[in-house]
């Protein structure tokens, strides 16, 4: 059984930074394409980024292009959500997601995609 667990979030004001962790309790972390997806107070959960088993690929939605950056450590179990120039509009509860897979630099926008899910970390930006 995989386990995620997400931390890092909290309460921030407009303009400011957070780094979101995702830790995976997992044998072959390397095994799993990883994504973090985020759900607003009455919202759809709304995709944020990819990345491929290897790190090699990466993919920021348009809405946070330029002010956030995924990345991996696979060594430490762990990938990271970089989160600069925070808007009120991304408060939200931020999730992390697993998705098992063969396939090489891929990564999925699709919440149907992933195998398992963390409980989530809240994101409260203030203007």
């Amino acid at each position: 059984q995989v386990q995620l667990v997400e931390s890092g979030g909290g309460l921030v004001q407009a303009g400011g930074s957070l780094r979101l962790s995702c830790a995976a309790s997992v044998r072959t972390f390397t095994n799993y394409a990883m994504g973090w997806f985020r759900q607003a107070a009455g919202k759809e959960r709304e995709f944020v980024a990819g990345i491929s088993r290897s790190g090699g690929s990466t993919y920021v939605a348009d809405s946070v292009k330029g002010r956030f950056t995924i990345s991996r450590d696979n060594a430490k179990n762990t990938m990271y959500l970089q989160m600069n120039s925070l808007k009120p509009e991304d408060t939200a509860v931020y999730y992390c997601a697993a998705d098992l897979t063969f396939r090489s630099n891929w990564w999925s926008p699709d919440p149907g995609t992933y195998d398992y899910w963390g409980q989530g970390t809240q994101v409260t930006v203030s203007s």
